[in-house]
């Protein structure tokens, strides 16, 4: 089908989770979801930020359905709690992610590395506890980043404990988040449930690029003209939006698929991608989902059901 990021399809009555909702990519997933008349559950920390984006949204789309739910994706324990507060799900979009460029380790109050714990141990726990939720047809989407494709998995220590630098830390996080997907996706098919997992990444998207939406952001006019010679290979965080929403609501995208920008991956409307490389490593992928069940106690259950 041809797949226009302007004219999206009605979603009205479906209900779709977006983790960090309310900055960055997140936020424009939240607000280009809610214009399809779906309800669109912003998931974050921080009930100020949040309150925040939902205004930005509603102004933005007139009667929008967006509300928070608060969530700690670094704090594992507290997830099968958070997600009682929920009755239905159609989707859920794994977008958040934290980068911290300091030089020092940080580790969560389980020990486990901060940005490891928070993008992917948190969303492959969180989706154990969605689950149930979801088997109905449901969707999984991962939103991971063009910068996994130069990072190195060791399995034997996912958390960098022995060579710790913040960029790399950050790039394992993202090919882990990856291949939880595709994983997820074998899993999935092997179980003959009607569950869907596919995987997006928004390319290069720059703030600088970004159109405003006070308060989120604010592009200011020296910011947009400087930003004007980048745009020729990159793009703004709303068009960083468009594949994770076409992995949403696009029903001809198959399970296992990567979602990316059109050109060069880099900028530009979503289509399909080839899975290559380390995301195509099944025993990578195994064994990452083997060492992530160890380490949090939980794995991600499907039971078979059809519609």
């Amino acid at each position: 089908m041809t797949w226009n990021v302007r004219r999206l399809p009605r979603a009205d009555g479906r209900t779709f989770l977006v983790t960090g909702g309310n900055t960055g990519i997140g936020y424009f997933v939240v607000e280009q979801l809610a214009s399809t008349g779906a309800t669109v559950v912003l998931a974050s920390r921080d009930a100020t930020r949040a309150a925040a984006a939902m205004a930005a949204v509603r102004a933005r789309v007139p009667g929008a359905r967006v509300r928070h739910l608060r969530m700690d994706l670094a704090d594992l324990a507290s997830l099968e709690s958070t997600v009682d507060e929920l009755d239905r799900l159609d989707a859920v979009v794994c977008n958040a992610g934290v980068y911290l460029d300091e030089p020092a380790r940080r580790e969560t109050a389980d020990g486990n590395e901060l940005m490891f714990a928070t993008n992917h141990l948190g969303h492959f726990v969180l989706v154990r506890w969605l689950a149930p939720l979801l088997e109905d047809g449901g969707r999984v989407v991962t939103t991971g980043s063009f910068v996994a494709r130069s990072a190195r998995l060791d399995l034997e220590d996912l958390q960098s404990t022995a060579d710790y630098e913040p960029d790399r830390a950050y790039a394992r996080s993202k090919l882990a988040q990856m291949l939880f997907a595709v994983e997820l996706d074998r899993r999935l098919r092997a179980a003959g449930g009607t569950v869907v997992s596919v995987v997006n990444h928004p390319g290069g998207a720059l703030d600088s690029l970004t159109p405003s939406r006070p308060p989120v952001h604010v592009r200011t006019t020296g910011q947009r003209l400087r930003g004007l010679p980048a745009g020729l290979v990159l793009q703004g965080k709303q068009a960083g939006a468009w594949p994770a929403v076409r992995a949403v609501l696009d029903p001809s995208l198959r399970g296992g698929e990567l979602c990316g920008p059109r050109v060069f991956g880099m900028r530009g409307a979503p289509r399909v991608e080839p899975v290559r490389g380390q995301l195509a490593d099944t025993g990578l992928a195994a064994g990452l989902w083997t060492a992530t069940a160890e380490l949090t106690g939980v794995e991600p259950r499907f039971t078979a059901r059809r519609r």
